[in-house]
């Protein structure tokens, strides 16, 4: 998830002070055809619980449909609790991830412009 393509992936940054501090890094990357994608967000140890990760789901969400994304999902592991209940009150549903029990599947079926 490191290269951005800017047609299937794509990064979003949010700044703090000025554009001095990196507060978040948020990827999305659609599969090729477009129909499902996968959300990352990462937040800035200072920033979190103050609503970092809740607006950036949410504006990624809101591009992912105007995009014409279905489905969008992450994978989170079973202890980040914090994660998988802000996606819970977005929208998201977990489910078992089959490949490793460590891990949760949370997805959202979007509705697509």
């Amino acid at each position: 998830m490191t290269r951005v393509d800017h047609r299937l992936t794509e990064n979003f940054l949010t700044f703090a002070q000025g554009g001095k501090i990196l507060v978040a890094s948020t990827m999305l990357v659609r599969s090729p055809s477009g129909a499902e994608a996968e959300v990352a967000i990462a937040v800035h140890a200072d920033y979190r619980h103050k609503g970092v990760a809740w607006e950036m789901l949410r504006h990624v969400a809101r591009y992912a449909e105007a995009k014409g994304v279905k489905i969008l999902q992450s994978l989170e592991s079973r202890e980040n609790h914090e994660a998988i209940e802000l996606e819970r009150e977005q929208g998201f549903v977990a489910k078992a991830y089959p490949e490793d029990r460590a891990l949760v599947l949370i997805q959202k079926e979007l509705q697509p412009s």
